[in-house]
């Protein structure tokens, strides 16, 4: 490694330390719900809380990850409360006790509202409870996110041609739209679950390392080399029907960054040297073809429709937080340094436009003219502490790796 390079990576990892302490001093000082227990379910970007939003599953159980990966990472006493916090919500507001899994939504209180059982959100709480059991070492954390992986395996797992659907309704029968959100494609499988499930089975076989497990997250790896990762294109292919039947070409930057380093960790993690060799050449071959989304002040745009040759022209901060690990991923598989470079470019990036450097957090992004997209949430169903914390956490232990 050129000397400038070293201090290039010295400096970025100095700074993402004091980011991490800035994006969990933010959660810790706003979002705390004193009067109905939990988190808030909404801030907007001037930091006005919504006491009456609804409350995600999938926000509470990042919320509980990034705790709870933070204290991992360094271990400040307060990071471990909060983790228990989210935690014991979950527990009590969260997961239907009755019938199984998690809800979508509870209200401001705390009360069910949208009860459909989505597949993603139950796999960001089998997330969520590991990584809290690795911190806490609490049994009982760690039983229910066992007890919601055999759920899924049961009422998901599509045994006959593998790969999970997407979505049921309380009762865990069949519903007429399977959507995370309203810009996706309603079809029973889709990359962005698939994706999640890994990671939360990722995560759960740390601390569990169960047969079956690794049976079904072997399962997920191929599903990904079969059916996802296009072997030409190699970007992903996002929604297919029950029988694998592709059913879009749309092109999402931050899914396709995510993965290639993602589906790479899960191998790692079960440790099949095979797949982990096959994985890391995939892993710099998709950040390759990743670059089309690339811009020239180092952010990444979001999506690409290639039908209409119509290019989303906005920079979500999830997408940048996805792409600093992805191509710093890429930069350790590969040593071209060139990937490296595309890691700090973000970087400087994310500082120059994506940190709220007053209210604190991080933007959900910019427009094609660089100005902040209006009336978006700084904590919301979909804003939380999950991206930006992991791209700290990963880059900071991958820095320290090569050093």
């Amino acid at each position: 490694m050129k000397a400038e390079l070293a201090a290039a990576l010295q400096t970025y990892k100095d700074e993402l330390n004091t980011e991490l302490v800035r994006i969990m001093d933010y959660w810790s000082r706003y979002t705390i719900d004193d009067k109905n227990g939990g988190f808030y379910g909404k801030i907007d970007q001037h930091n006005n809380v919504d006491l009456q939003a609804p409350k995600g599953s999938v926000l509470n159980a990042r919320i509980l990850w990034s705790f709870a990966a933070a204290y991992n990472q360094d271990q400040t006493p307060y990071y471990l409360d909060l983790a228990q916090r989210a935690y014991e919500y979950i527990v009590e507001h969260f997961i239907d006790h009755e019938h199984g899994g998690v809800y979508w939504t509870v209200d401001y209180q705390g009360k069910p509202l949208d009860t459909k059982k989505q597949v993603y959100a139950i796999a960001f709480t089998i997330y969520g409870l590991s990584e809290y059991y690795i911190a806490f070492k609490d049994e009982y954390a760690k039983d229910w996110a066992i007890r919601l992986y055999h759920l899924l395996v049961e009422k998901s797992f599509n045994t006959l041609k593998t790969g999970y659907f997407e979505a049921f309704n309380r009762e865990w029968q069949p519903l007429d739209d399977l959507r995370l959100s309203a810009k996706d494609a309603n079809e029973k499988k889709t990359m962005n679950t698939h994706l999640h499930v890994l990671e939360g089975y990722a995560n759960l076989y740390r601390i569990w390392p169960d047969g079956g497990l690794r049976k079904q997250i072997l399962t997920l790896l191929y599903d990904f080399i079969d059916h996802f990762i296009d072997p030409k294109k190699h970007t992903l292919n996002l929604f297919f029907d029950e029988n694998w039947k592709l059913r879009s070409d749309l092109v999402s930057y931050g899914h396709d960054i995510e993965a290639a380093w993602l589906v790479l960790h899960a191998a790692d993690v079960i440790g099949d040297d095979k797949l982990v060799a096959q994985l890391r050449d995939l892993a710099v071959l998709i950040a390759g073809a990743a670059t089309k989304g690339l811009d020239k002040d180092g952010g990444m745009w979001y999506e690409f429709e290639p039908a209409a040759h119509h290019l989303i022209r906005e920079k979500h901060w999830w997408v940048q937080a996805e792409t600093m690990i992805g191509y710093f991923n890429a930069y350790q598989i590969s040593g071209e340094e060139k990937y490296a470079q595309l890691s700090l470019n973000n970087w400087a990036f994310v500082k120059d436009k994506i940190l709220d450097k007053y209210n604190g957090e991080w933007h959900w992004g910019i427009n094609q003219h660089g100005q902040l997209m209006p009336d978006e949430d700084k904590a919301g169903l979909w804003k939380c502490p999950y991206h930006n914390t992991r791209a700290c956490i990963e880059i900071i232990n991958r820095i320290n790796s090569t050093s």
